[in-house]
């Protein structure tokens, strides 16, 4: 439209006794629009994450009641998350980090939180209203350090860094009504398990066969992701991941819900719960019934520091 402008502007003043001074300012005028629009271009970048720390500490001497002369329990947990949005692009990346550890006089130390899951989405808006997407996902999870499941006090080695881990790689729409929730549904998704340990991979654990390292499942997958301040000071984080395999057993949904409940005390600490379920169609649970699937169910309480990293907008291509 500018130029078309421009054009007509041009050709009416082939009449006008100042021709050729009406052409040099206009000409001055575009240029000048266009270097000011090149120098004030943002790209539509937004990220942010939280840190919070947890530390929980007890001691007893000659205590007549008993229990533990020493413990200590620390739990991390990190989010970060950067989000793209211009016109009809959607990109959303976000990467969740638990970290746990507790020591005792009399059990000693042992984890008890360790969790990497980083997940990927790209969607294209596909309606006016700006709510559906089509769209693309990518999930990655699984853990950093060894892991043990304790009977009568001895280590029995079940997991470790990428045993197991699970990839996801989905198609579907994501329906966003709002900026606090997104309801991602997938009629085809593959599903991968992995067990990369020789030692584990023998044992023939989290439904893969024994002597393999990996397990591909297609099927139907859905993920519902939700994040809003529910109360004053109190803030919530939860996702939920559902899974049917279509090869095996598709009425029996593989679940993974995790949820983080934030109760902000002042600027720096606050009490936090967190709540993890899982449920595995494939997976014998570790104990005295290795032939049945069950809930495994994770609550961590505690009370620390806690910093938001602060979220930044409009990004300039130089920041990226």
């Amino acid at each position: 439209m500018r130029v078309f402008c421009f054009l007509v502007l041009v050709f009416i003043s082939f009449g006008v006794e100042a021709q050729d001074n009406v052409v040099f300012a206009l000409k001055r005028e575009k240029d000048r629009a266009i270097a000011k629009e090149q120098d004030t271009v943002q790209w539509n970048w937004k990220r942010g994450g939280l840190i919070n720390f947890n530390l929980a500490q007890g001691s007893l001497s000659n205590w007549a009641a008993g229990g533990d002369n020493f413990s200590l329990a620390v739990n991390g947990y990190f989010n970060y998350y950067i989000f793209y949005k211009k016109d009809r692009h959607g990109w959303d990346n976000n990467i969740d980090v638990n970290l746990g550890y507790v020591q005792t006089t009399s059990l000693g130390g042992r984890k008890n939180d360790d969790r990497i899951d980083y997940l990927s989405k790209y969607g294209y808006k596909m309606d006016s209203t700006g709510k559906w997407y089509l769209s693309g996902l990518f999930n990655f999870r699984s853990q950093f350090f060894d892991g043990f499941t304790y009977s009568s006090n001895v280590a029995n080695f079940v997991s470790t860094f990428l045993s197991p881990a699970y990839v996801v790689l989905s198609a579907g729409f994501d329906y966003k009504p709002d900026g606090k929730l997104s309801v991602f549904l997938s009629p085809l998704t593959s599903r991968w398990v992995i067990v990369a340990n020789d030692s584990l991979a023998r044992k023939g654990l989290y439904g893969i066969p024994v002597g393999k390292h990996t397990i591909n499942e297609i099927g139907a997958y859905a993920t519902v992701n939700y994040n809003n301040i529910i109360a004053k000071n109190i803030t919530y984080k939860g996702r939920l991941d559902l899974f049917s395999n279509y090869n095996y057993k598709p009425q029996n949904i593989n679940i993974f819900m995790t949820n983080i409940f934030s109760f902000k005390i002042n600027k720096y600490f606050s009490a936090t719960y967190n709540l993890d379920l899982i449920y595995d169609d494939n997976l014998r649970i570790f104990g005295d019934n290795k032939d049945a699937p069950g809930l495994q169910m994770k609550s961590l309480i505690g009370v620390g520091f806690l910093k938001p990293i602060a979220p930044v907008r409009k990004l300039s291509k130089a920041n990226i």
